[in-house]
């Protein structure tokens, strides 16, 4: 029964990545503006990962979703930092690498794709838009809650989890990256 469940939550993923690939649209309230897609780098959002991005890249690859990243999107992506990895209990990254556990690693990386373009303009606007909140919609089904905390930009994930963007707007071919400080958890099933 579990397995069958995890192939089904990964077949969903996938229509979901797909879905992606055959149109732009923005996440929640924040809208994909056409200055971003102008603005765009000349590498892709896969390409030139490394560095304090390398346990993400490494999980993207694990999972089979460097290609999708590779692709035409648009995405944006919420990459942690390579610190946040290590504020998680000992072992996580570990398990959720295994074959087995493909499809939990699958929906905790697309927990941190949108879709669209959408620049740390686009989400102040929503933020504000939205009372002092914005609802972005994830890759993975679920919602991240976008709102400000001073001068930073917080995210709240569905697990009640806190990540604030640190580096924002990092323009790619097909998408935009923000790096965050903490790793995005979608809600306990």
């Amino acid at each position: 029964m579990r397995l069958t469940s995890s192939l089904t939550m990964a077949g969903a993923v996938a229509l979901a990545l797909a879905a992606c690939d055959r149109q732009e649209q923005a996440a929640g309230n924040a809208a994909t503006t056409a200055e971003a897609r102008e603005a765009a780098g000349d590498q892709t959002l896969a390409e030139g990962l490394g560095g304090d991005d390398s346990r993400f890249a490494d999980a993207l690859k694990s999972a089979g979703l460097d290609k999708t990243l590779a692709g035409p999107g648009p995405y944006t992506v919420l990459i942690p930092a390579n610190a946040a990895f290590d504020k998680l209990p000992a072992g996580t990254m570990d398990n959720l690498n295994k074959p087995e556990s493909r499809a939990q690693l699958t929906q905790l990386l697309t927990y941190h794709v949108l879709p669209g373009t959408i620049l740390a303009e686009d989400i102040a606007k929503a933020i504000q838009n939205g009372g002092g909140k914005a609802t972005l919609a994830t890759m993975g089904g679920g919602t991240v809650t976008a709102t400000r905390e001073g001068d930073r930009v917080v995210l709240t994930d569905g697990a009640g989890g806190k990540a604030a963007i640190t580096k924002a707007d990092d323009k790619r071919s097909n998408g935009v990256i923000h790096r965050i400080d903490g790793v995005l958890a979608p809600a306990p099933a």
